[in-house]
């Protein structure tokens, strides 16, 4: 197998790719989808297509990949896809992001099937705040299947919560003294899309809020790993766990970026915030078409430009998070 490793012409590399692989989800997250899943359930790439797909992004430097959706885990063979994915040769971490539904039944077969890492979306720390930001009563479920992700052996688990002003960010002490106990917390700075114009304007808040309670609270900022993304993320000397911060509307976050995406449908997506996808489906349909497909890609991201532009209301082609995998 050659290698090349992908990179734009801004010095970047990207090793990271996000495969959404369904844009279906079952909650209704007041931030994402507050009147549940819309559009069409049918037409995503089969695993066929994500083999070559996975085949090529390999051949290209790619080492890390995500499984996202929507809720990944409602695609009835998400295994075999995960299976697929991490007997990719060069693929070297298959993680996934979750909202947790079915998650304590379901978590040691994800890990059989060759997923090593986990992201659970956890946003409010009672059941009442989880039931009004998700719009699931599944409270116990969700923490129930992260304990259980710890047990199981998955490396990292991290959780993830959008911080949202009035809803809850007056649980942020809360959050960091969880976090405390040894849990891998990542905060998300709620991020403008398409369809959520006057959500944003009411509940986003800086993630600078969470930052001066972390300093306050002796955390300090550890240093960047080279397959990290762009989440900021401080440790406690004293205690375990980490806070991280994924904040797009900071000075300089997209001079970090290492991560391409693929939509459940076969798009490149250069940019969460991008004018849309590329497709890439035609080269997805023989073995033959691999050479065609990488030439492809590099041509793609010859178009990447060197940051979004969220500063200036621009939120580019993406109606909502679930669409192309956040």
């Amino acid at each position: 197998m050659t290698s090349e490793i992908l990179t734009d012409r801004f010095g970047r590399s990207f090793p990271y790719l996000r495969l959404s692989i369904t844009d279906v989800c079952n909650f209704k997250c007041s931030y994402c989808l507050p009147d549940g899943y819309q559009g069409d359930p049918d037409g995503f790439l089969g695993v066929d297509e994500i083999r070559r797909l996975m085949a090529a992004f390999a051949e290209l430097g790619t080492r890390k990949v995500r499984l996202t959706g929507g809720e990944p885990t409602l695609r009835k063979d998400f295994l075999e896809i995960a299976e697929v994915v991490s007997r990719t040769p060069g693929i070297e971490t298959v993680a996934m992001t979750t909202n947790g539904y079915k998650l304590p039944e379901r978590a040691q077969s994800f890990f059989d099937a060759g997923v090593s890492a986990i992201n659970v979306s956890i946003d409010g720390l009672t059941p009442e705040k989880f039931h009004l930001i998700t719009g699931k009563n599944r409270f116990d479920e969700v923490m129930e299947g992260l304990a259980l992700c710890h047990q199981i052996g998955f490396s990292p688990v991290k959780v993830n919560a959008v911080l949202l002003k009035d809803l809850n960010h007056q649980e942020l002490d809360a959050f960091i003294a969880w976090a405390g106990q040894g849990i891998n917390l990542r905060f998300i700075e709620l991020m403008e899309t398409g369809d959520n114009t006057a959500y944003f304007e009411k509940h986003h808040l800086s993630g600078e809020i969470l930052v001066q309670k972390l300093l306050a609270g002796g955390w300090q900022e550890a240093p960047r790993g080279a397959m990290d993304g762009p989440a900021r993320v401080w440790k406690h000397p004293t205690q375990e766990g980490s806070v991280g911060l994924i904040a797009p509307y900071s000075k300089d976050f997209c001079t970090t970026c290492n991560r391409l995406r693929v939509s459940a449908r076969g798009g490149l997506h250069l940019c969460l915030f991008g004018e849309g996808g590329h497709d890439l489906r035609p080269y997805l349909q023989r073995d033959s078409d691999k050479n065609a497909l990488k030439e492809s890609i590099c041509e793609l991201l010859d178009l990447k430009v060197a940051g979004h532009g969220l500063h200036d209301r621009n939120t580019g082609a993406t109606p909502h998070f679930a669409s192309i995998g956040g």
